[in-house]
């Protein structure tokens, strides 16, 4: 059974950071795109962050740039998003996702891209 499991999320002051996992099992992604959306209350779920098996390549949400970072190990097949700067519009659900290779050519937006996802952590920040 494939899972994709977040965790790290919590309560933090503006300013602050932290640091989300998303540890798959079930099958190795090593060859998957993996990526975190992230859906605030009352508002659609929207594209944080994402990264091709290799590591080279690497996309953000504008909101995120230069704030968070999106990294994974193959080895542990998890994939993690250091979170930097924290704002209180980064109050959400955070969610990852994994892509089969055979849809690299889609939009790592498009939420079709993708076979599993997990069932979210919650981020809040406190202003």
């Amino acid at each position: 059974q494939v899972q994709l499991v977040e965790s790290g999320g919590g309560l933090v002051q503006a300013g602050g950071s932290l640091r989300l996992s998303c540890a798959a099992s079930g099958r190795t992604f090593s060859f998957w795109t993996m990526s975190w959306f992230r859906q605030a209350p009352g508002k659609e779920r929207e594209f944080v962050a994402a990264i091709r098996w290799s590591g080279r390549n690497i996309y953000y949400a504008d909101s995120v740039k230069g704030r968070f970072t999106i990294s994974r190990d193959n080895v542990k097949n998890t994939v993690y998003l250091q979170m930097n700067s924290l704002k209180p519009e980064d109050t959400a659900d955070y969610y990852c996702a994994a892509a089969p290779p055979d849809r690299d050519s889609y939009s790592s937006t498009d939420s079709n891209k993708y076979d599993y996802w997990g069932q979210g952590t919650q981020v809040t920040v406190s202003s």
